[in-house]
């Protein structure tokens, strides 16, 4: 369903897919509605999309390219672009940088990384947040969501490293069916030869040092080899770069990896729980 705010907080990409799709169609002398007829649309939606009351989907930009795109291939390099805008503000910048990184580290506190989540635990994670979202706009981040999941199979493969506190595993979102199945998919994605899922215990806190107590973090290494780090904090992101910065968090993250439980050790508890959570 259009919305009257998108017309207004629509990014740029939207706003030129918008007044080039209605500078064609008018140039070819068609109608919204009979634009709409070509590629699968009604009136209203060709509309909502030229106005930016509801930016062009996927799908929409796909049938764009096919029937007034003239070959030019402007509406499918939208796509991505469109896909970008469609992140929250605070992820949009990070996004790019992780389909295209050669390695990726994480450590999680709070919820399974986005990276590794399933259709339903990102939608009851999504959809249970607050301010509660439309049910449209939590399909569509569920979706970029799913899409992320790409960088798994991607030509030349990045190391992927993820490290969770144990916390993670034990807390539901939705309900306990969800979160079995999310821990048998993280099982599996912990047995990719490129990936690895570590477990800080619970009992690390009683051992003394515990050095993840300050949060997660995501570690980059570029394709340029550069490292950086994101952090986000109540839908608040930070981007460090700066060397002496960037290293200080690296140590960190290194020494929380000093206290978890091996690769092999952590899967077997990932796959204990799954069959005891809830039960």
């Amino acid at each position: 369903m259009a919305r009257t705010t998108n017309k207004t907080e629509a990014g740029g990409t939207a706003r030129m897919v918008a007044a080039l799709a209605k500078s064609l169609r008018e140039q070819l002398g068609l109608s919204q509605e009979e634009l709409g007829k070509l590629i699968g649309y009604t009136a209203l939606a060709i509309s909502a999309m030229e106005t930016c009351a509801q930016p062009a989907s996927d799908h929409m930009l796909v049938m764009l390219e096919k029937t007034i795109g003239g070959g030019l291939g402007v509406f499918e390099k939208a796509r991505e672009f469109i896909r970008l805008d469609r992140y929250p503000p605070q992820f949009k910048d990070f996004v790019p940088m992780e389909a295209a990184a050669v390695t990726l580290s994480s450590y999680e506190t709070v919820v399974i990384d986005g990276l590794f989540q399933t259709e339903d635990y990102a939608r009851a994670l999504i959809g249970g947040g607050y301010p509660a979202l439309p049910s449209e706009q939590v399909d569509e981040l569920v979706d970029l969501r799913r899409k992320r999941r790409t960088l798994f199979d991607r030509p030349s493969l990045p190391l992927i490293e993820l490290i969770l506190d144990e916390s993670v595993l034990r807390r539901p979102f939705g309900s306990w069916e969800i979160q079995r199945s999310q821990l048998r998919s993280l099982a599996e994605d912990a047995r990719r030869d490129n990936v690895s899922v570590q477990i800080l215990p619970l009992e690390r806190g009683l051992r003394g040092q515990h050095a993840g107590a300050q949060g997660g973090m995501k570690l980059v290494e570029t394709q340029e080899h550069h490292h950086v780090v994101y952090m986000e904090v109540e839908d608040e992101s930070i981007l460090v770069s700066d060397p002496t910065k960037v290293a200080r968090l690296s140590h960190r993250y290194a020494k929380i990896r000093t206290q978890t439980l091996s690769p092999d050790d952590s899967v077997r508890l990932i796959e204990q729980l799954a069959e005891e959570v809830g039960t």
